[in-house]
């Protein structure tokens, strides 16, 4: 069985090696990014009827352009999000379980004007006809270079756990760097298009079915053995 890492960054990579222990796998982590605040403007917030939350590093890192808003109830895009939102002092409205695109979907209630926080790199949206969409982006995700240790751990046989885009690309990039060979290297992504960001040349790459930790985690299972 192969050793599974996870490199998403704080606190997302403490919950997914807990899990991934709960689960009995054999699991390593080292953070590839870390989760910094950007400063962002407010909009009016008579003009916002709710808030549209994908992470919820949005919440813990929204700083105090998030006070004004306090009152307005939040669509969380999972329970993590959703629980963050809550400890935060936010009432939530509804929590999704498929992706933003989805949770959007379901939302009876329009016309309806959402203020979405956003990371620095996001899914790009499609409002449905009703809802209006401002977007206003709270923090970033800086890529780290790859630990020596983490290194040698892929060049053994390994499986990442990719929950990002971002994530799979700063990984080829840093195997290219390092002049590590992919061969030995396997992928367990979130979703599809995480997936193709990771290009080609790795032992094994599959995506979970749906866009859920636990999803994840039993598909790096199924790979591994």
């Amino acid at each position: 069985m192969s050793r599974i890492v996870a490199i998403r960054p704080e606190p997302g990579l403490s919950a997914t090696l807990a899990a991934g222990r709960a689960a009995g796998l054999d699991i390593a982590g080292w953070p590839l990014f870390e989760l910094r605040a950007r400063e962002w403007q407010p909009p009016e917030p008579s003009t916002i009827d709710a808030l549209l939350i994908g992470s919820a590093a949005a919440i813990r890192l929204g700083g105090a352009g998030l006070a004004a808003f306090r009152g307005k109830p939040v669509h969380a895009v999972g329970e993590i999000t959703a629980e963050a939102a809550r400890e935060a002092g936010f009432a939530v409205a509804s929590v999704g379980g498929g992706g933003l695109q989805k949770l959007l979907g379901k939302l009876a209630t329009r016309p309806l004007r959402l203020l979405r926080l956003a990371g620095a790199e996001h899914v790009p949206l499609a409002p449905p006809e009703g809802i209006t969409l401002e977007t206003r982006i709270a923090y970033e995700s800086a890529p780290l270079p790859m630990p020596g240790e983490m290194a040698q751990e892929l060049a053994q046989g390994a499986l990442v756990l990719l929950h990002s885009a971002a994530a799979a690309r700063h990984l080829a990039d840093e195997c290219t760097r390092l002049g590590m060979s992919r061969e030995r290297i396997s992928l367990a992504a979130l979703a599809p298009r995480i997936a193709e960001a990771a290009e080609a040349g790795w032992a094994d790459v599959r995506s979970a079915a749906v866009p859920r930790e636990a999803v994840l985690l039993a598909l790096a299972r199924d790979m591994c053995h």
